[in-house]
């Protein structure tokens, strides 16, 4: 089997890669280089899109040599800019706060890559990454499903909700099946160099705003319409947000709502963050074909969120009505909210808004 493998320079892409060689796969290892040489503002953590892309390609490199593997990088800064970072400046400037991973599996390495390494005449039949979740075929429903990992503190489903049908039928993830320490224990049986290495942290190097344009100040309002200060542009605040407001008062206020409309923000205590109900759309049914009726679900509405009760109900084919069980804080526009049932993905979408 001829299966090709997204390496990131990191522990979890380099053992898959180990694990397909060891099962007799034929491994080829690729990477992307999708940094654009740009210095970001301050450096923080480790980052996805940085200067410390040369050094990650090195270190896929090397773990390549050590298994034998052949290794290919492709230019993908172009594809990038355009379905990553151009995507994410326009959501923040509509006031909405997206999810740039989602974004970027979707359409640049599930998709944008695999046609690249497709071009340059490398045959393959799968392509692997380093991702924490599972496929499996389910012949009674004729759909591949997407499954949670077993090791449920680094289950990455969230991340690949909105792969198409035809991409998780081609798309293998051999860490599915272990735990984040059997991973780096493998690292070191298997003699790679990448063990120890810290996992990337951040989005971009020097945080997401080193690549947000410029926007005009506005107003900070009360929930009465009442100014209590200036913000420095909305693509620089999010739902929940409480540091940097530039303003106090007797108790903590955090961002309620942002209006690109009236270039605004409002603001309220924690209280009024909490939300039981929203719309979302660009829906991506994974364990359904579509949603005929209303259904029960556990559903997440960021990453590090966990995970609640819920009913989904459709609204038209490609928006749904969610409503929670219990409010949950902070409901921010822009951001996916993936639904579960017990651990497979039925589906997932972004939410437009809160309410009905």
């Amino acid at each position: 089997m001829k299966v090709v493998i997204g390496m990131s320079g990191g522990v979890d892409s380099s053992v898959a890669a180990a694990l397909l060689k060891k099962q007799g796969c034929q491994v080829s290892g690729v990477t992307m280089k999708i940094w654009d040489g740009k210095m970001a503002e301050e450096k923080t953590r480790h980052a996805c899109y940085g200067p410390e892309e040369e050094e990650d390609i090195e270190d896929a490199r090397k773990v390549s040599q050590i298994l034998g593997i052949p290794f290919h990088t492709f230019d993908l800064r172009q594809e990038y800019k355009s379905q990553v970072l151009d995507y994410f400046c326009r959501e923040f400037l509509l006031g909405r706060t997206p999810n740039p991973c989602l974004r970027c599996n979707g359409k640049v390495k599930f998709d944008a890559l695999l046609t690249r390494v497709r071009d340059s005449g490398i045959e393959f039949d799968y392509f692997a990454t380093g991702h924490y979740a599972r496929v499996e075929y389910s012949k009674e429903r004729n759909r591949y499903l997407l499954k949670k990992a077993i090791d449920l503190s680094k289950d990455q489903s969230y991340f690949i909700s909105f792969l198409s049908q035809q991409q998780l039928g081609h798309s293998l993830f051999p860490l599915g099946s272990y735990t984040k320490d059997e991973v780096r224990k493998m690292a070191l049986d298997f003699g790679l160099d990448v063990a120890d290495k810290p996992e990337s942290q951040d989005f971009i190097a020097g945080g997401y705003r080193s690549v947000v344009k410029a926007a005009p100040p506005g107003p900070i309002l009360d929930n009465e319409g009442n100014i209590l200060g200036e913000h420095r542009g909305i693509p620089f605040y999010t739902i929940g947000q409480r540091k940097g407001l530039g303003i106090s008062d007797k108790e903590p206020l955090y961002v309620t709502g942002i209006n690109p409309e009236t270039n605004s923000i409002t603001v309220g205590n924690k209280e009024e963050l909490y939300q039981d109900e929203l719309i979302a759309s660009g829906l991506n049914w994974i364990a359904i074909e579509k949603l005929e009726q209303p259904i029960k679900v556990r559903a997440k509405i960021r990453y590090a969120h966990p995970e609640a009760g819920a009913e989904v109900t459709p609204l038209t084919e490609d928006k749904v009505y969610v409503k929670f069980k219990e409010p949950q804080m902070a409901v921010t526009p822009g951001q996916a909210v993936v639904f579960y049932q017990e651990d497979t993905v039925v589906g997932a979408g972004t939410i437009e808004r809160t309410g009905k």
